[in-house]
C-alpha cells in the first residue's frame, strides 16, 4: 500500500528525487574520500615530518568538505521540497475524495477518523519521505562505499564486518518486527482520542446541562491513558534501539583497535591506515544505523498509508454517470417510482415502495412519525444517496444519469440541522450563488424575516460567524440557512424540517413570504405541525418507511388514519372538525 502511495505522489517530482540522488551521491563520495585523505596526512606527512604535504592535503580536504556540505545542503533542499508537496498532494486527494462520499461512506470511516488520516497519518508519509530523501539514499552508498574503503585499507581487519554488520540489522530486525502492531494500535488510538474530544467539544452544552463534566473527563482520561501506554510500548522498544547500535558500534571499534594495534606493531598495517579503517567501520556502522532509524519510521508510515489508501480506494456509492445526460422536461419536476433504500446488511428498507410526483408550482408536505424515513426520502432527490431500487426522476430524468453538478445547481436544500461556515453572514449566503449582489442577499434575508437581527448586528452582511453558526440562535441560524437557499433561487426547495426552531408566528411570516418566491419552483418541506402544512397541494404520509396516504389535508382526513391520528394529537376534537 505505501509504496503504490509513494509511487502515486512522488511521479509528479521525479526530477527533485533524482536531483537527491546525484547529490546524495556526490556528498557520500565526498565523504568516503575523508578516511583516505586523512590517513595519507598521517602516514605521509606527520611519520615523516612534510609540512608541506600536510598542508597541500589539508586543503585538499577542505575542498572535499565543501563540496560535500554543499551536496547534502542542496540534497535536504530538494528532498524537503518534494516531501512537502507530495503531503500537499495527499492531502488535497483526500478531500476531494471523502468531498465525493455519501453519507454511507462517511458514516463507516467516521468524521474523527478522517480527519486523523488527513492530518497525522498524511504526516507520517511525508517525514518518511523527507528522511527517506537524506538517509535512503545516502545509508546504501555509504555502507558499499565503506565496505570498499575498508578492504581497500586492510583485508585482515575486515573480517570484522562480517560480525558487526549482521549484529545490527538482527538487533534492528527484532525491534522492528514488535514495533509494527503498536505502531498500528497507535494510529486507531488516537482516532479514538480525536473522536471523543471532537464529542465533548460538540456537545459541550448538553454535557454541562447534565452536569457529566466528571464522566466525560474520565471517558477521555480512558482513551488518552491507553494512547499513552502504546505510545509507551513502543517508545520502550525504540529506546531499546540506540543503546544497541552504540554498543555494537563501540565494541566494534575496540575490536579494530585491539586488532589492527597489533597489526601497527607488526609492522603489517600502518598508523594512517589504521585510522581510516576506524573511520571506515564507523561509516558502515553508522549507515546501518540510519538505515535501522529509516526502518524504525517505515512501519508507522505503511500503517498510515493503508490508512490513506483506505479512503483514496473507497468509491462513492453515488458514483458519477459515465455519460451525463441534460433534463428532458422541467427541472422542476420530481417524480418518485417504486424506489427503496436499504442500508447494506439492514434486514429491513428504511424507505420501499415509495411512488409519487412533484410538478412545477407546487408544495408537496411530508409528514410521518420520528424514524418513518422523511430525511432519507429528501436526501435521495440530489443524491446525497442512491436508491437501492426503483427509481428518483428530476427533470424526466433517472437522477443516476444526470450530471452530478447539473443536478445539485437547481436543487435549494435546507437540512433538518442548519449548519453556518466560519466566515461572514454574507459568505454564508453565497454559498450557493458566489455572484450574489448585496440587494440579492438583503431580499432572500427579508424573506426568511432574517433583515432585521442582521442588521442589528451592527456590521450587517459583514458580521463574524463562528463555526457552526454558534453565535447566533437556533431560530436564526435556521432563517439564515433559508435566505442561503434562496439566494440560488432553484427549480427545487428542498425544506427538511427546517422551520422547528421558529416560534409559530415567525413560521407563518416566513411561509408567507416565500410563496410567492417559490411560486413557480418545486416545494417539498418535511413539517410536524400539520398547521403549517394543511395547505399544501399534497401530503405523503410515511408510516415505517412506506406511504400510509397520499392527498389533500381533506382527503387525508377522510381516508388515511394514520394522518388523522397525527393531526388529532396536534388539535383538539372542535378544532379537527
Amino acid at each position: 500500500m505505501l509504496i503504490r502511495l509513494l509511487r502515486t505522489f512522488l511521479a509528479p517530482y521525479r526530477t527533485q528525487l533524482a536531483g537527491v540522488v546525484v547529490l546524495q551521491l556526490i556528498s557520500v563520495i565526498a565523504m568516503l574520500y575523508l578516511p583516505s585523505l586523512n590517513a595519507d596526512i598521517i602516514d605521509g606527512g606527520v611519520t615523516k615530518g612534510d609540512i608541506g604535504y600536510i598542508w597541500s592535503t589539508g586543503l585538499m580536504m577542505l575542498l572535499v568538505t565543501g563540496v560535500q556540505i554543499i551536496a547534502q545542503s542542496f540534497s535536504v533542499y530538494l528532498g524537503a521540497q518534494a516531501a512537502m508537496r507530495a503531503g500537499r498532494d495527499m492531502r488535497a486527494a483526500l478531500l476531494h475524495r471523502v468531498g465525493t462520499f455519501s453519507a454511507r461512506e462517511v458514516g463507516v470511516f467516521g468524521a474523527p477518523s478522517l480527519i486523523t488520516r488527513n492530518t497525522n497519518d498524511v504526516q507520517q508519509v511525508q517525514l518518511l519521505v523527507l528522511m527517506s530523501a537524506t538517509i535512503l539514499v545516502m545509508a546504501p552508498i555509504m555502507c558499499v562505499g565503506g565496505i570498499i574503503m575498508a578492504l581497500r585499507e586492510s583485508l585482515s581487519l575486515s573480517w570484522l564486518l562480517l560480525i558487526a554488520v549482521p549484529a545490527l540489522g538482527l538487533s534492528m530486525a527484532f525491534i522492528i518486527v514488535r514495533m509494527v502492531p503498536g505502531f498500528r494500535r497507535m494510529q486507531d488510538r488516537i482516532d479514538a482520542v480525536n473522536r471523543v474530544l471532537r464529542e465533548q467539544i460538540t456537545g459541550i452544552r448538553v454535557v454541562r446541562a447534565f452536569v457529566r463534566e466528571r464522566q466525560e473527563t474520565w471517558r477521555f482520561g480512558v482513551a488518552n491513558n491507553e494512547l499513552t501506554d502504546q505510545a509507551l510500548y513502543v517508545g520502550r522498544y525504540m529506546a531499546l534501539m540506540f543503546p544497541l547500535v552504540m554498543l555494537i558500534s563501540n565494541l566494534t571499534a575496540v575490536g579494530v583497535i585491539w586488532f589492527g594495534g597489533h597489526s601497527v606493531d607488526d609492522g603489517t598495517l600502518q598508523i594512517g591506515s589504521l585510522t581510516a579503517m576506524l573511520s571506515y567501520i564507523m561509516q558502515i556502522l553508522t549507515a546501518v544505523m540510519m538505515a535501522s532509524f529509516l526502518a524504525m519510521m517505515a512501519p508507522r508510515a505503511a500503517v498510515s498509508g493503508e490508512r490513506i489508501s483506505a479512503v483514496l480506494d473507497t468509491d462513492s456509492s453515488v458514483a458519477p454517470p459515465r455519460l451525463p445526460q441534460t433534463f428532458q422536461g422541467d427541472p422542476g419536476s420530481v417524480s418518485f417510482s417504486t424506489a427503496e433504500f436499504k442500508f447494506p446488511g439492514a434486514e429491513k428498507a428504511v424507505l420501499r415502495d415509495i411512488s409519487f410526483q412533484v410538478r412545477p408550482g407546487t408544495t408537496t408536505a411530508i409528514v410521518g412519525a420520528t424514524g418513518s424515513g422523511k430525511t432519507t426520502l429528501i436526501n435521495l432527490i440530489p443524491r446525497l444517496i442512491d436508491v437501492t431500487d426503483g427509481a428518483v426522476y428530476v427533470g424526466g430524468m433517472d437522477v443516476r444519469q444526470l450530471d452530478l453538478e447539473l443536478l445539485r445547481s437547481r436543487i435549494g436544500l435546507v437540512p433538518q440541522k442548519a449548519y453556518l461556515f466560519s466566515g461572514t453572514i454574507a459568505s454564508n449566503l453565497r454559498y450557493g450563488k458566489p455572484d450574489a449582489t448585496d440587494e440579492e442577499l438583503w431580499e432572500a434575508l427579508e424573506i426568511a424575516q432574517a433583515a432585521d437581527f442582521v442588521r442589528e448586528m451592527g456590521q450587517g452582511l459583514q458580521t463574524p460567524v463562528a463555526q457552526g453558526g454558534t453565535t447566533v440562535s437556533g431560530g436564526q441560524r435556521q432563517r439564515l440557512a433559508i435566505a442561503r437557499a434562496l439566494v440560488r433561487r432553484p427549480n427545487i426547495y428542498l425544506f427538511d424540517d427546517c422551520f422547528s426552531a421558529l416560534d409559530v408566528s415567525t413560521d407563518v411570516r416566513v411561509r408567507d413570504a416565500l410563496k410567492p418566491v417559490v411560486g413557480k419552483s418545486a416545494v417539498i418541506t418535511v413539517a410536524q405541525r400539520i398547521s403549517t402544512i394543511r395547505d399544501a397541494d399534497q401530503i405523503v404520509v410515511l408510516e415505517d418507511g412506506a406511504m400510509a396516504g397520499i392527498g389533500t389535508h381533506d382527503q387525508l382526513m377522510r381516508d388515511c388514519s394514520e394522518y388523522r391520528e397525527i393531526v388529532e394529537s396536534q388539535f383538539s376534537a372542535e378544532e379537527v372538525r
